[in-house]
C-alpha cells in the first residue's frame, strides 16, 4: 500500500438482496479508489449513485459483497479495531438525545472509545466547532447548523486522521452550509484528511482538491480538481450590440460564432487558443457598438453532466 493513501479500495462490491418481486440491487460494481493522506476529497454523484453505501462499508455498518478496503493502512476485515479508530463518520441524519448537552455528548462519545478523562479533548473540540458558548445547553435548543457542527465534533473525539462527511449539508440553507464549511476547513488545516460525499456540485468545487464522480455504482473519474476542470477547455462569450443584426459579420468567420438573437453574437472558443481581445477586435472591425459582454467558462456541473451522459451512452 502507498504510504500516502488514507483510504484504498480495490474491487469493492455491494449487492443488496431484492425485496418482494424486485431483483437484487448492485449498488457498488467493483470500485477502485485511492484517497491521499492530507487531501480534501469529494465523492460526487446523484442520489442513489452508491456514495452512502461506500461510506457505510468503511464505517462497518454495511458488509461488502466483494473486494478489499483499507483505512490508514488497516484492512477493515483483518484489523477492524484500528481501521475504525482511524476514521470519524459524520452521518446525514441528525440524531441526538434532546436532554444531553454538547459537552455531555462529547464526553459520552469519548468514553465509548475508551479515552481516559485526562486525555479527552472536549473543550478543544467545542472551541473548534464554535459551540463553547452552548456547551451546557440542551441539544434540543440548538439550531440546525449547531447540530451539524456537533456531529462533526462527535466524530473527532478519538482524534481520527480521517473525517468522512456523508451529505452533511443536505436540506440546510446557504448560511448553515457556509458555517459547516468553515469548521471543516479548520480541521483540514490541522492535518485531517477530509472525505466529503455530496450531490452539491458547488460544494465539491468550493472545498475539495480532488474529486471522484460516482454514478450507478461505478467510479466515472477521479482526478485533481484543476485537472478535472481543464477537461473541457471551452469558454462562451456573448456580445450584446446596440443595432439589430441580420447576418453574422464577416470578421467573425474565423470563430465558432452565431447570432444569438437580433442584438447578440455568441462565440464558442477554446480558452487556450483565442482570447477575448481577438473577439473584441473582430467586433471593432465590424464597427459594432457593444453594449454588454457576458462570459461563461467550464465548471464542474458541465463536466459532471458530460461524464454521466457518456457513461449512460456507453452502458
Amino acid at each position: 500500500m502507498s504510504d500516502t493513501a488514507a483510504i484504498k479500495v480495490r474491487g469493492l462490491e455491494k449487492t443488496y438482496a431484492g425485496a418482494g418481486k424486485a431483483g437484487p440491487k448492485h449498488a457498488l460494481k467493483g470500485i477502485d479508489l485511492d484517497i491521499e493522506r492530507g487531501s480534501m476529497f469529494a465523492l460526487l454523484g446523484p442520489n442513489g449513485a452508491g456514495k452512502s453505501t461506500f461510506i457505510n462499508i468503511l464505517a462497518g455498518l454495511v458488509n461488502k459483497s466483494g473486494g478489499t478496503a483499507e483505512i490508514w493502512g488497516f484492512d477493515i476485515d483483518e484489523d477492524r479495531r484500528n481501521s475504525k479508530a482511524s476514521i470519524g463518520i459524520v452521518p446525514q441524519e441528525l440524531t441526538f438525545d434532546a436532554f444531553f448537552t454538547p459537552r455531555e455528548m462529547l464526553e459520552i462519545q469519548a468514553g465509548m472509545y475508551g479515552i481516559k478523562p485526562e486525555d479527552r479533548r472536549t473543550e478543544e473540540i467545542l472551541k473548534l466547532i464554535r459551540l463553547e458558548d452552548k456547551a451546557d445547553a440542551y441539544s434540543r435548543t440548538l439550531s440546525g447548523g449547531m447540530k451539524r457542527r456537533l456531529l462533526v465534533g462527535k466524530a473527532m473525539v478519538h482524534s481520527p486522521p480521517i473525517l468522512v462527511l456523508d451529505e452533511p449539508t443536505a436540506g440546510v440553507d446557504v448560511e448553515l452550509r457556509q458555517q459547516l464549511w468553515q469548521s471543516v476547513r479548520r480541521l483540514h488545516e490541522e492535518g485531517v484528511t477530509v472525505v466529503l460525499t455530496t450531490h452539491y456540485l458547488e460544494e465539491a468545487e468550493e472545498l475539495c482538491d480532488t474529486i471522484a464522480i460516482i454514478n450507478h455504482g461505478e467510479v466515472v473519474c477521479c482526478e485533481p480538481k484543476n485537472q478535472l476542470l481543464s477537461r473541457i477547455d471551452e469558454k462562451e462569450i456573448v456580445l450584446e450590440v446596440a443595432h439589430e443584426l441580420t447576418a453574422l459579420p464577416d470578421s467573425f468567420n474565423d470563430f465558432h460564432a452565431k447570432l444569438a438573437g437580433p442584438n447578440a453574437i455568441q462565440v464558442q472558443m477554446s480558452k487556450s487558443e483565442k482570447g477575448i481581445s481577438q473577439v473584441l477586435a473582430a467586433a471593432s472591425n465590424a464597427k459594432l457598438d457593444i453594449t454588454d459582454i457576458t462570459t461563461h467558462e467550464t465548471d464542474l456541473e458541465d463536466i459532471f453532466i458530460q461524464l454521466t451522459q457518456q457513461q449512460a451512452s456507453n452502458g
